[in-house]
């Protein structure tokens, strides 16, 4: 058989697959008669909201869970009469992969190539392979608990090669790791497959990585929508898909275009607002569009993340475009400054985290701080909410200097971290009871905050549930909902929509909206750069500085000015940014 035929051949096929979990009187369908083909050397992606099957899949592929119906194919062996057969063909990368962090890279491979069974005479020259694949080579001797975000995800796909597998099976690979880390691991798997014509399924919340597969696969609630090719999914949308500017703000314009008759999706892309009109509508012939001062309307070709949206939007039977309703009393300051930050740092021993960092923040701005792992953001996070000490240098937050007055400033700010702070062995309403007890909320007004949670961010349907076992979606509203249970002047968001689907992000940043428009001042963190477009200015930290300051516009600007070319994506503004400083 030549390499073109053999390269048609199915990898893993699933034929009317069906799993489902019981959880006490209930039976929940994970998978729903699931039937899909994967071709040999291909990429194919898993996408969908939170909760739509995606993990589920790829562990009753690897034999993890067994399905109650159906029959899975690995590479024309059914599954069912061989399982350990999958264990010597596949490679797998969980969301959370399972390094040692008091062992060093090469100790970390050492263990995983025994589990693997990796003879000892071919480990030498893996490693090496490996190693100069994922840029580690410098760093064998360093402890894995040492390495940044992106050279951890780097380590556990080195692992996961070890045994050289024909089927690698990536649970979000790419999640909580900053955009040049995510280029290089894309880089990794798009060689493994140029190379060693390996076969790749992997599940991704970004929808742009979805878009650079041969295959997407759409599920919801354990059922697929759809499945084909990128392009096969905006079929049905030209001439429904537009750039809009105005005189308005780009945030404020997107409100207003989210709440018009006809309007599907309306996201903000760099200076403008890029809408999808439901089928039949002109955007020129709905009034409150048309109506908007000095607006400018203009048809462009749709790309994949449209088509998700419409597909969702038709089967959930239309997508909500309101944000959550704030009643908040913010206090004013005379000049307006609500963070002011002067020439701090933060030394960890000889190591200096954050090394001369200077910026301030106004009344309801959001401002973004962005950075690769490592950058020092999140040092910065801490102390700005008072819960590390500066080392050198001052900062204020509400009026209120840190440095004599932690405890009154920390009862001005709500803080959401990574990881949420969650207490996963509580249920929601105990979760919205602890944090309202942290913050001195008592009597009426306590079960008035923990009502407007359950109403607002739509907590009532699972508030008696485990914190623990809900899908992300809602585990970032409860977040949202612990940090805003004492109505902040400031709102602290450390990379809050870290893995969570793009309708969940969406409804995230109206949430975030409806907060700023009220006069709370927000600071966030992304890795997702398209959000960075809804802050009002960005700093970019790169080793502890802030080498660029300004709003979207001027960091696009500034890092043009660097390639000597226009730059229109703030992911490649960033990346422009990140590698000139770290020429210096």
């Amino acid at each position: 058989m030549n390499e073109t035929a053999a390269f048609q051949k199915s990898a893993l096929s699933f034929n009317a697959v069906c799993k489902t979990f019981v959880e006490g009187k209930r039976t929940i369908p994970a998978l729903v008669n699931v039937t899909f083909n994967i071709r040999l050397g291909s990429i194919s992606s898993l996408v969908g909201p939170d909760g739509a099957g995606k993990t589920t899949l790829i562990r009753v592929a690897l034999g993890l869970l067994r399905p109650e119906q159906g029959d899975i194919t690995l590479f024309d062996t059914p599954i069912a009469s061989a399982p350990s057969y999958v264990q010597t063909v596949t490679g797998y990368m969980p969301q959370r992969f399972g390094l040692y962090e008091d062992l060093t890279v090469s100790e970390n491979l050492d263990l995983y190539a025994d589990l693997q069974g990796v003879a000892s005479d071919e480990r030498p020259e893996r490693y090496h392979e490996l190693m100069k694949m994922t840029n580690l080579q410098n760093f064998t001797s360093r402890l894995a608990g040492r390495l940044s975000g992106g050279m951890k995800q780097k380590l556990g796909l080195a692992c996961t090669l070890l045994s050289s597998p024909k089927l690698l099976l990536l649970d979000e690979p790419t999640v909580g790791v900053d955009p040049v880390s995510r280029r290089e691991l894309w880089s990794i798997v798009s060689r493994l497959v140029e190379e060693k014509h390996t076969t790749v399924l992997l599940s991704t919340a970004y929808l742009d990585e979805a878009e650079r597969c041969d295959n997407i696969i759409l599920l919801n609630e354990g059922r697929i929508l759809d499945q084909g090719p990128p392009d096969s999914f905006t079929r049905g949308l030209q001439h429904r898909i537009f750039e809009i500017t105005s005189d308005l703000n780009k945030r404020r314009l997107q409100q207003e275009l989210q709440s018009a008759e006809g309007v599907l999706d309306a996201v903000i892309q760099g200076d403008l607002v890029r809408l999808v009109m439901r089928e039949g509508y002109e955007p020129k012939k709905v009034k409150k569009i048309y109506d908007i001062h000095g607006i400018q309307i203009d048809s462009v070709s749709p790309r994949f993340e449209d088509g998700y949206i419409a597909m969702l939007d038709a089967e959930k039977g239309g997508l909500d475009a309101q944000g959550v309703e704030f009643d908040t009393a913010v206090k004013e300051t005379k000049d307006g400054i609500v963070i002011a930050v002067d020439h701090i740092k933060r030394r960890f021993g000889d190591f200096y985290a954050v090394k001369d960092v200077s910026f301030q923040v106004f009344r309801g701005e959001v401002f973004g701080l962005l950075g690769a792992n490592g950058a020092g953001k999140t040092t910065t996070f801490r102390m700005l909410c008072g819960m590390l000490p500066v080392s050198e240098g001052s900062l204020s937050v509400s009026g209120v200097d840190l440095r004599t007055a932690a405890a009154e400033a920390r009862a001005r700010v709500g803080y959401m971290s990574q990881k949420f702070s969650l207490y996963g062995s509580l249920s929601v309403m105990q979760n919205l009871r602890f944090f309202s007890s942290v913050y001195d909320l008592t009597g009426r007004r306590r079960e008035e905050r923990i009502q407007w949670a359950l109403d607002q961010l739509e907590l009532a349907p699972v508030k008696d549930a485990s914190s623990g076992e809900l899908p992300l979606g809602y585990k970032q509203r409860l977040a949202l909902s612990c940090a805003l249970m004492h109505e902040p002047d400031i709102l602290f968001l450390d990379e809050p929509t870290s893995g969570v689907d793009p309708l969940a992000r969406r409804e995230f940043w109206k949430h975030i909206n409806a907060l700023s428009n009220s006069g709370v001042t927000v600071l966030v963190t992304t890795h997702f750069l398209e959000e960075a477009e809804y802050c009002d200015r960005l700093a970019i930290m790169v080793d502890g500085e802030i080498p660029a300051i300004g709003t979207p516009l001027e960091i696009r600007t500034q890092a043009g000015t660097i390639a000597r070319e226009p730059i229109v994506s703030m992911e490649e503004a960033f990346v422009t940014l990140i590698r000139e400083q770290s020429k210096n």
